[in-house]
């Protein structure tokens, strides 16, 4: 059955969340700054707020199963968005973008992201209407990103590397500046007009967005086929993003085993994708180009429990191994204070005694006799 929803609900929507990101567009242009703890959090509740809210209404006109959609959806994405977070934190300290701008650089890799994702949403959706045995590529994709996900063996970097490789273009093709000029990406240098490094700083984040497009999309149709659920959940998922990457700041490094639990939904969606292609499956080399009744079919609600459960163990996993560290971290240190304490009083001791023996004309130790001198 698919999606039926008012006309005017669908296009207000968009209308809505349109206005909202302008809205913040407009805001940090006009306002450029370091957000607060307090700012970033409020900002990050409201999205979350919102993205809950998008929900109750998909529950009132479209039911609970494609508001469980939704929400399993939105989750997938925003567990890859912060997965895309460590990225944008490797190339703000790489192309040492001033922290007071950080703001304008995210919001434009946001906007770049909303785009090349509604492009690929719609390619997606019109080739899976045509070709369901795509389910089977998507299924195989998703289970090697998963792979690769769980065993990344440097993968961020190998990202910020093939982003060099843009950068290496830009270099050779256009004339950029060695400093920045606020969040300007062309200046005037000795009268004559030149790039900033700010537009290899987009161009690297928009080369990360085309990576990460191309490993969410398939994972958000593994959950719903509905291009209006996908595309709003990608939006949802990508809205408050800037205010979560200031929000986190070093939590992003305390979260190391959040790979693990990204990895997990990938290959568990991979997984269900495999089956529902094989439910439907119509090519002739397979079971005789007929359905395969036997493969089960993972139901939303299941998918939305996984997902959850997968989140809130990886990140608990990882605050209690951080906590650990740091206990480790500290009595080890407290172990070396001591130490360094106990040498140093002891040198001082020493170096009391001399003093007073010196005084009094006798040697700081007194040698044990051999034993020829009692003879």
């Amino acid at each position: 059955m698919d999606l039926e929803l008012p006309l005017w609900f669908e296009i207000g929507s968009l209308v809505i969340l349109t206005l909202i990101l302008l809205a913040d567009l407009l805001l940090i242009l006009k306002r450029p700054h370091i957000p607060s703890t307090r700012e970033s959090t409020l900002w990050v509740v409201f999205y979350v707020t919102l993205a809950l809210i998008f929900a109750g209404l998909m529950w009132m006109f479209a039911g609970g199963e494609y508001a469980g959609q939704f929400v399993a959806g939105w989750l997938t994405e925003y567990s890859l968005s912060i997965d895309n977070l460590f990225v944008f934190v490797l190339i703000m300290t790489q192309f040492a973008v001033p922290r007071r701008y950080q703001q304008e650089v995210l919001m434009v890799g946001i906007i770049i992201a909303l785009v090349l994702r509604g492009l690929f949403i719609l390619a997606g959706a019109a080739i899976i209407e045509q070709f369901s045995w795509v389910f089977y590529l998507f299924g195989a994709f998703l289970v090697w990103t998963a792979i690769r996900q769980a065993f990344p063996g440097g993968a961020h970097d190998d990202e910020v590397k093939q982003e060099n490789f843009v950068v290496r273009m830009l270099r050779r093709t256009i004339d950029i500046s060695e400093t920045y000029d606020g969040a300007k990406i062309r200046t005037v240098v000795d009268g004559k007009k030149v790039w900033t490094p700010m537009i290899i700083v987009f161009a690297a984040i928009g080369v990360t967005d085309l990576l990460f497009a191309i490993d969410s999309i398939p994972a958000i149709f593994g959950i719903t086929t509905s291009p209006f659920i996908v595309f709003t959940a990608n939006i949802f998922a990508l809205m408050g993003l800037r205010q979560l990457y200031f929000l986190l700041g070093d939590l992003l490094d305390r979260l190391r085993y959040l790979h693990y639990g990204i990895a997990f939904i990938l290959a568990f969606i991979g997984v269900k994708l495999v089956f529902h292609a094989m439910h439907v499956n119509e090519l002739p080399f397979i079971n005789g180009g007929e359905h395969i009744e036997w493969a089960p079919e993972i139901s939303t609600w299941t998918s939305l429990g996984v997902i959850i459960v997968s989140m809130v163990v990886a990140t608990v996993a990882s605050l209690i191994a951080s906590s650990r560290d740091r206990r480790l971290g500290r009595t080890a240190a407290a172990a070396a204070a001591a130490a360094t304490a106990a040498t140093t009083g002891t040198a001082a001791a020493a170096e009391a005694a001399t003093i007073v023996a010196e005084e009094k004309g006798t040697p700081p130790t007194v040698e044990t006799p051999h034993a020829d001198e009692h003879r």
